[in-house]
């Protein structure tokens, strides 16, 4: 082997070692920046629901160890995001700009895995931690016009505007809720995981109107006038309910689970549905006293089309049930 192939070999070892420690080193960067974004947005979460975050609830959240905790906030007070008040820590304003900015990422990137990627609710909030880190504030200001500048995420969350401002919270859970109070869902919590995925199993949703029909130590009954949803105590604690202005109506339904012969009235469109996906509903005619049938079914029976203002409409099954509508033998039994 000549001197010249050994140095070009040599040139190549080093070539790919600089590339391995760089590679290394950004791959620690990235990993340090996003253990900061995720407690910063465990922070926010704890300061926005009146609390403060403690050493135990980070390092639940966080999934690290003492040592490794301990270092991470060492490094979050040095880089002044965030401060020790006894055991509790809080954001600095400097820390709180940041957190707001990674929760205005993660709820955006919510929306648009429920609304546009179709994924199902039990999947968006893992998808949106990982994408959350990678996105700029230019994308982030992007992602939020493309999707029509939606209020809130699909768990009933605010989302906050570009400058960083929130609606704050106006609900509890309803663990702490009066037994014989209405309340509107107003969030379902997607933490941990298990709980929300029995949540939604019950079928409750944000928007819904329950009332609680029984509590104990071992089980809440929720119910919405046609269905009861039984929650052990831990899980009902991630239903956060505010004051409803009336009972639930039993008529109202889905426009997805209107029979074939019936016609109905609109009663409107899902407080869950937001952005250009309500925008486009209402476009289409899907307003409030608009009356309308089944037209047409495939075989499969998804789409379906319906009669509205003069005009046929296919809808997928998906979208209908963002649709409520009252039956209209129903409206004319309330008329009476």
């Amino acid at each position: 082997m000549t001197t010249a192939t050994l140095l070009v070999a040599a040139a190549i070892v080093l070539l790919a070692a600089v590339w391995t420690v760089r590679g290394m080193r950004r791959r620690r960067a990235l990993r340090d920046r996003t253990r900061i974004e995720d407690a910063l947005k465990h922070l926010f979460h704890q300061q926005y629901r009146g609390r403060l975050a403690s050493f135990d609830s980070l390092g639940g959240a966080l999934r690290l160890s003492d040592s490794r905790l301990m270092q991470l906030l060492a490094r979050m007070q040095h880089q002044n995001l965030v401060v020790a008040r006894g055991q509790e820590f809080e954001l600095t304003p400097d820390g709180e700009r940041v957190a707001r900015q990674i929760v205005r990422a993660h709820r955006l990137l919510e929306r648009y895995f429920a609304d546009e990627a179709r994924l199902p609710l039990q999947q968006v909030h893992r998808a949106a931690e990982r994408g959350e880190h990678s996105l700029t504030e230019a994308q982030v200001d992007a992602l939020s016009a493309a999707l029509g500048h939606p209020r809130l995420d699909p768990h009933g969350d605010p989302i906050p505007g570009r400058d960083g401002e929130i609606a704050p919270a106006a609900d509890t859970p309803v663990t702490s809720w009066p037994a014989d109070k209405f309340g509107l869902i107003t969030h379902l919590e997607d933490e941990p995981p298990l709980a929300y995925a029995q949540i939604v199993a019950e079928g409750l949703r944000v928007g819904q109107i329950i009332r609680i029909v029984e509590s104990t130590p071992d089980r809440i009954v929720l119910a919405d006038g046609e269905h009861e949803y039984k929650l052990a105590p831990a899980v009902a604690a991630n239903v956060f309910v505010a004051p409803s202005p009336h009972a639930p109506d039993a008529a109202v339904r889905t426009l997805a689970d209107l029979g074939p012969d019936e016609t109905a009235e609109v009663v409107g469109v899902d407080v869950n549905c937001q952005g250009f996906s309500r925008r486009r509903l209402m476009d289409l005619g899907f307003t409030p006293g608009a009356r309308l049938e089944p037209a047409l079914e495939t075989f499969a029976g998804d789409p379906r089309a319906y009669r509205i203002r003069g005009t046929l409409v296919a809808l997928r099954k998906e979208q209908a049930r963002q649709v409520l509508v009252r039956p209209l033998a129903d409206v004319k039994e309330m008329a009476q």
